[in-house]
């Protein structure tokens, strides 16, 4: 499992940094990553939702929300 915190990043940087951590890691591998950024609250978990991974809010309060995605074969969709 990787872990980031993009709390200091604005939208559009912590989709780009997901996006790229995302593309280093093995099929059935996670990352964990901490938002702050409501734009980011918003788009980060829509993105790969949308995408076919398996997106878990692990915690959603006002000061941050603290992703688990899991990264789907998606050649197997």
């Amino acid at each position: 499992m990787i872990f980031i915190d993009l709390t200091s990043f604005r939208c559009p940087i912590p989709l780009v940094k997901a996006k790229l951590a995302l593309k280093s890691i093995s099929v059935g591998d996670s990352l964990h990553i901490l938002l702050s950024d409501p734009g980011s609250r918003r788009d980060v978990p829509a993105f790969f939702k949308n995408q076919g991974h398996q997106v878990m809010a692990l915690q959603d309060d006002a000061r941050q929300l603290s992703l688990l995605i899991t990264k789907v074969d998606l050649s197997q969709r």
